[in-house]
């Protein structure tokens, strides 16, 4: 490797809007300033909601609650018959 050309790997601190500091190495020069950090971005602290905008699950729900229903009354007419030991 050539000596000289390459870029300083120093240790920076990395700032987020939240206030949360934690330190990284970089190329970078001086302090690295982010808007979201995974303390505070909803993925990472578990606070993620899924919204279901268009009734997805709803439809889904709709469409086989008829496959279920069967299925349940299927398993209940075949309990009755069985003969009990």
């Amino acid at each position: 490797m050539k000596a000289g050309i390459h870029p300083a790997y120093e240790e920076v601190n990395v700032i987020c809007a939240c206030g949360h500091t934690f330190k990284t190495r970089s190329a970078h020069k001086g302090d690295i300033r982010v808007e979201i950090c995974s303390s505070c971005h909803p993925f990472f602290t578990g606070r993620q909601k899924l919204i279901d905008t268009e009734g997805r699950v709803d439809r889904f729900q709709k469409k086989y609650q008829k496959v279920r229903e069967a299925a349940a009354a299927a398993a209940a007419k075949n309990n009755k018959k069985q003969p009990v030991a």
